[in-house]
């Protein structure tokens, strides 16, 4: 199986960004309405939120996508695992939050429903640092002839991306 690519890029971390930043701007309203009580402050964090839900499981099918091409018995798989199971959890928290707030008509958040999505958004970071581990320190999705004059990947002469179940060149699975 092959790490699911548009154009020479995995799409699992072109879609995150979208989830991610939905979730966090939810909180933020959240904040915003428990400071000034204004009413359009709950109804965007709620439609935030819906939104980064759908966006978090349409991420997670490409996440998961990727997760299954890693090398067994490396850390990197190890790693990938709990970054996916964290950020199930907090898709799953913010789903909680977003039903909570569902049964009232003016969408308000009650204490449970912010208490889930503050918790979600700590869960979030820790998930973030966990994805930037994969990419960042064990390589996982990063091209072997990558670095600051790499070609284009959309150049007739890129290499293709290495096979995520082989460690990169020049680096030793963990």
């Amino acid at each position: 199986m092959k790490p699911a690519k548009i154009v020479g890029h995995h799409i699992h971390p072109m879609l995150i960004v979208f989830p991610l930043g939905l979730l966090a701007v939810s909180v933020f309203f959240d904040i915003a309405y428990l400071a000034t009580h204004g009413t359009a402050f709950e109804t965007i964090a709620f439609w935030d939120m819906l939104a980064g839900i759908v966006g978090g499981l349409a991420a997670a099918v490409f996440g998961f996508w990727d997760y299954l091409t890693i090398q067994s018995g490396t850390r990197a798989k190890r790693i990938g695992a709990w970054h996916g199971l964290n950020m199930v959890v907090v898709v799953g928290l913010f789903a909680a939050s977003w039903f909570v707030r569902r049964m009232d008509p003016a969408y308000l958040p009650s204490s449970s429903a912010l208490t889930l999505s503050f918790i979600a958004i700590v869960l979030a970071l820790v998930g973030g640092w966990l994805g930037g581990e994969l990419v960042e320190r064990l390589g996982v999705a990063v091209s072997p002839d990558a670095g600051p004059n790499a070609p284009s990947s959309l150049h007739k002469d890129h290499v293709p991306v290495r096979d995520m179940r082989e460690p990169a060149r020049g680096r030793t699975a963990r």
